[in-house]
């Protein structure tokens, strides 16, 4: 199974919890670990879109993302990204 179909897989595990607790809508991969050139000094990137704020919590998601995945992760939202960097990553985005 490649390293992809892994992280996607244990995110879809975590999804649930993701929604009850951050109140996450959508969580995708982009980065490395989509165009393969990831390797084993790579973080994961991942966008994340809430339903509602969360606030000061999305350091506690990061965390939780981290110690599940056991790689460091670099956790962007949505809403919080600028939309020039969003246009650049859309197109490699793959939501679990």
């Amino acid at each position: 199974m490649s390293q992809l179909s892994n992280i996607k897989n244990l995110l879809l595990q975590l999804k649930p919890e993701l929604l009850e607790k951050y109140h996450v809508n959508s969580i995708g991969l982009f980065g490395s670990i989509v165009r393969d050139d990831f390797s084993a000094s790579s973080d994961i990137d991942i966008i994340v879109d809430f339903n509602q704020p969360i606030g000061i919590e999305f350091i506690d998601l990061a965390d939780l993302i981290e110690k599940k995945l056991k790689k460091s992760v670099d956790l962007v939202s949505k809403n919080g990204i600028k939309q020039k960097y969003l246009r650049a990553i859309e197109s490699e985005i793959v939501y679990v």
